[in-house]
């Protein structure tokens, strides 16, 4: 049966089409609402932002390399400045006629075939406003070459910017460092377009690299405008960059030039400090590269013979380099056997040489210095009275002594990288080694052998503490200094007593008398050392220790002196430190070297007279022997080579392995042994 029909009215049609009416409109007019207010969402709230990304593709950024902070000295003397660079890139929108652009460049830039290839791989990666870089630190005459011939070469454009500059030149290479572009790596770990600009470096060693984020300044940028293709459209007005902050150091740069100057021909290092302030006033490691050719980009001649000079240039040796500091700890040693109640007057005898057990421990001088006391000791140095002197007390009471004017310290000082050396113990050598302290260790290390090593800066806060009695901390940055540092906690009148035998070392016919003060009134106090690097057998003294002079380079003694100035009231103090130095040659050993460096401070120009008269016999200044060095590397490189006869040939393969064997022997730790003569001074 089939359900009632529906009739359908014209007023039931009317109310259907007015509901189905209403619910469209009120959709209609929901979305048209929601349309409007984000439309307003848009245009008000987020105009900002999005003005800022249509303003983006309409304007290219191309970053300026700021201009880097100078450092300076404590008086504003440039340390390390800039320089102006000329410079030519090219912009690949403005290109025209790429391989005759870059023919012409070629021929006036002298470019060598792989910077033409490399040019043309960046032409064919860089965005259209970007610049290719062509050529950097040019010459005024290139770089006007290609100004004066613009409208011949669309696209080239020549600019004027800056490149760091260092004034002092290898005098200053391991104290700042040097800049140089920015690695892959570096860029991959900031994504930074500042570090892919062109011309633009940051810190690689030294100063340069631990204060890079204070130097390096914030950049400017070049704007361009660009259509939707990136097709330049024109420039717009640049924004100025932001220069690097200007750090002045505690250095002083004329001390600093001089003492580098005056280290010569040595492999070595020299340190002075302000001892009221704890001041360094110069920081010297020689040789050294020149920091302007590594951060103009050193080529790989000059690369290989830095690297390959067993002067060892690369390497800062004032806060990398370990030595045993010889006889230059006994002062430190005379503190530390006065604190535990040792009588400065008592005597021991020495004859020249100190059985311990089956061991024979020699002194430097063979027949012996009689009866000593403690001053007469440290002043002839003389090593049978510290073997003595140690072996009743123990070296366990030295070691805390040792610590104390600074031997081991790790100093607060804006450098990447220091070594600490060693002051051993009894709880030392059992962790390290698993074995027992024994005399002999405590013989070697109380003439500064054996496990000892200490690199120059604490050699030279050891004399700095000694000379004004305060623990001094060393300052490299101008604006801190230790005027209120505490008292060392030693006795004034032990202090009194050391200071006045490191007098009579240079000024009371001991072993440092060549670096006596030839300035009236003014007298120096010191302490001279000897640091073996070999084992002397019991065989070889049988049969006659060789000469230093007869020793390969490596295989020399290392020449040591530490020492303040006045005695009466100290104010500088310094340490040296020559590697292989082994005492040859009187006026490029440790006491002139030292008498000559303090005696700057006091008289500038005899010092600088000294200087001038003696430097031309080792060639000339650091540049000129730098050059000279250069043009014998670059020339030997150059040399054919030379057949040798079958019996010459025999004999140079036996030089090289004499050679690889003294090289091995010069790595071998210098551990105390009972054989080993001890850091004596020569006679």
């Amino acid at each position: 049966m089939s359900g009632p029909t529906r009739i359908v009215t014209e007023a039931s049609q009317a109310f259907t089409f007015s509901r189905r009416a209403m619910v469209i409109s009120g959709l209609q007019i929901g979305m048209g609402v929601l349309l409007a207010g984000r439309m307003t969402w848009l245009a008000v709230a987020e105009n900002e932002h999005y003005s800022l990304l249509s303003e983006s593709n309409r304007v290219n950024l191309t970053p300026i390399p700021p201009r880097r902070g100078w450092i300076v000295d404590r008086r504003g003397v440039a340390i390390a400045n800039n320089r102006t660079d000329f410079r030519v890139d090219i912009i690949p929108d403005r290109l025209q006629d790429k391989d005759r652009v870059i023919g012409e460049l070629t021929t006036l830039l002298g470019l060598k075939p792989e910077d033409v290839a490399r040019i043309q791989a960046e032409l064919k990666r860089a965005a259209g406003f970007q610049p290719v870089q062509v050529a950097e630190n040019l010459d005024w005459e290139r770089f006007a070459a290609v100004s004066v011939r613009i409208p011949e070469l669309p696209g080239v454009a020549p600019t004027r910017g800056f490149s760091r500059s260092y004034p002092l030149g290898a005098a200053v290479g391991h104290l700042v460092g040097y800049v140089g572009a920015a690695t892959a790596e570096q860029y991959k770990a900031t994504k930074d377009p500042l570090l892919m600009t062109p011309g633009f470096k940051v810190g690689k060693d030294g100063l340069e690299k631990t204060l890079d984020a204070q130097l390096r300044g914030k950049p400017g940028a070049k704007r361009v405008e660009v259509t939707a293709r990136g097709k330049l459209v024109r420039e717009l007005a640049t924004r100025g960059d932001t220069p690097g902050q200007t750090i002045r150091l505690t250095i002083d740069a004329g001390l600093q030039e001089y003492a580098a100057r005056r280290l010569g021909t040595n492999s070595g290092s020299a340190v002075v400090f302000d001892c009221q302030t704890g001041e360094i006033l110069a920081m010297v490691s020689m040789p050294a590269y020149d920091p302007n050719s590594f951060s103009d980009g050193i080529s790989h001649s000059e690369w290989k013979m830095l690297s390959e000079d067993d002067h060892i240039p690369l390497m800062n040796k004032v806060t990398q380099g370990l030595y045993p500091p010889g006889s230059t700890v006994k002062p430190m040693n005379g503190l530390a056997l006065l604190a535990a109640g040792v009588d400065p007057n008592e005597r021991v005898f020495c004859s020249g040489a100190l059985r311990v057990g089956t061991g024979v421990f020699h002194c430097h001088k063979r027949r012996g210095h009689g009866p000593l006391d403690l001053k007469h000791a440290i002043m002839q140095s003389c090593d049978i009275y510290f073997y003595e002197m140690v072996r009743r007390l123990g070296y366990d009471r030295v070691a805390p002594v040792a610590r104390m004017v600074g031997l081991g310290e790790k100093f607060d000082l804006p450098f990447a990288s220091q070594r600490y050396g060693t002051v051993p113990d009894s709880a030392w050598k059992l962790k390290k080694y698993k074995q027992p302290w024994a005399v002999s260790d405590s013989l070697n290390a109380s003439i500064g052998q054996g496990y000892v090593l200490a690199n120059p800066l604490q050699l030279a806060v050891m004399s700095a503490r000694i000379a004004s009695g305060k623990h001094l901390h060393p300052h490299l940055l101008a604006g801190k200094d230790s005027r209120d540092a505490p008292a060392l906690g030693v006795s004034p009148e032990h202090l009194a007593i050391v200071r006045d035998a490191m007098s009579g070392v240079i000024n009371g016919g001991g072993t440092g008398g060549a670096a006596r003060m030839q300035i009236p009134g003014i007298l120096m106090g010191g302490k001279t050392g000897t640091a073996q690097v070999r084992r002397i057998t019991m065989a070889e003294r049988r049969s006659g220790v060789l000469n230093n002079a007869a020793l390969p380079f490596k295989l020399r003694d290392h020449a040591l002196l530490v020492c303040f100035a006045p005695v009466d009231n100290p104010r500088y103090a310094a340490a040296i430190v020559l590697e292989h130095n082994a005492h040859l040659i009187r006026n490029l050993d440790t006491p002139m070297t030292g008498r000559d460096i303090l005696t700057y401070l006091f008289d500038r120009d005899r010092a600088l007279k000294t200087l001038a008269e003696i430097e031309p016999t080792w060639g000339g200044d650091i540049k000129t022997r730098m050059e000279a060095q250069a043009r014998a590397f670059e020339a030997a490189q150059n040399a054919p080579p030379t057949a040798l006869p079958p019996e010459d040939a025999a004999a140079a393969a036996s030089n090289v392995a004499d050679a690889a064997a003294n090289a091995a022997a010069a790595a071998a730790p210098t551990t105390g042994v009972a054989e080993t003569r001890g850091g004596g001074d020569p006679e």
